[in-house]
């Protein structure tokens, strides 16, 4: 006789169209009332809660690899600034949408109908994965019944365990071995945000010094230019001054030759008057 969790494992992994008769089959199966009862008692679930369920089996390791990665990202953030936690932000979106993305292509190759809001349900439950560390242990479970929202109320008590007692966060049931090389994976990709976030501060670093540059040169060439037209306009001033000095010396020339032309004029007046009629 399989165990409750085999049991459910089956159940909440297979097609959604055959739960509940396979799910009264297993009860009609179970060797007492109470194996019977507690089988009874396992929820069908939501479409959405099966597509994750589907992924959570049958693509084990790669949903443990990212959610170990959102938790190192969680603890990452912290020290970081605000370009780097968008830089963070987008990696997260991008990875969540292609965990969800898997996940309907895995349910839809089983046969399964997702509508487009079953796989925006999807995502959300995968993003609320990302955020809260009891979310993910719900997720990684594969006993989901309905979806998660990323708000940060989680339905847990919807994905309880089947012996009664919570989900436990998938970090309490590793070994020490396995725990050391998830720490070790979570230092990791705190050491490659925290690089990641070098690289866009040394890319900045580098255009602003080229800023620099480029202004410094164009400061030295108006500097030259500044010299260059002061020296011209000292030249001008200095030909204007000679011009002024000139203009005046013509000045008075013009006057002594305007009282020689006037004295002319009267002496050649007089000799006038003195011609015989």
């Amino acid at each position: 006789m399989p165990s409750l969790a085999e049991i459910a494992a089956e159940l909440y992994s297979g097609a959604p169209d055959q739960f509940i008769a396979t799910r009264n089959a297993r009860a009609a199966e179970a060797s007492d009332r109470e194996a019977a009862a507690q089988i009874r008692a396992l929820r069908k679930p939501s479409v959405a809660a099966w597509v994750v369920n589907v992924f959570a089996s049958e693509r084990t390791a790669e949903l443990a690899e990212a959610l170990e990665l959102a938790e190192a990202l969680r603890e990452a953030q912290a020290s970081l600034d605000a370009a780097a936690l968008a830089q963070l932000g987008r990696q997260r979106r991008a990875l969540t949408s292609k965990l969800a993305e898997d996940a309907v292509a895995l349910a839809s190759a089983r046969g399964g109908k997702v509508s487009a809001s079953t796989a925006e349900a999807v995502r959300q439950t995968i993003t609320a994965a990302f955020f809260d560390p009891d979310a993910a242990a719900a997720v990684a479970s594969g006993r989901l019944v309905r979806e998660l929202e990323s708000s940060g109320a989680f339905p847990l008590d919807a994905i309880a365990a089947l012996d009664g007692q919570p989900v436990a966060p998938a970090a309490a049931s590793k070994t020490d071995e396995r725990g050391a090389a998830a720490e070790r994976r979570r230092a990791e990709a705190a050491v490659r945000a925290a690089e990641q976030h070098l690289h866009l501060a040394q890319r900045d670093r580098a255009r602003v010094e080229l800023e620099v540059a480029d202004l410094t040169r164009r400061f030295d060439e108006l500097t030259a230019r500044e010299q260059e037209v002061e020296a011209e306009l000292a030249r001008i001033r200095a030909e204007r001054e000679d011009a002024r000095s000139r203009v005046d010396g013509a000045g008075e020339r013009r006057a002594t030759a305007d009282a020689a032309v006037a004295a002319a004029e009267q002496a050649v007046g007089a000799a006038r008057a003195q011609l015989p009629p």
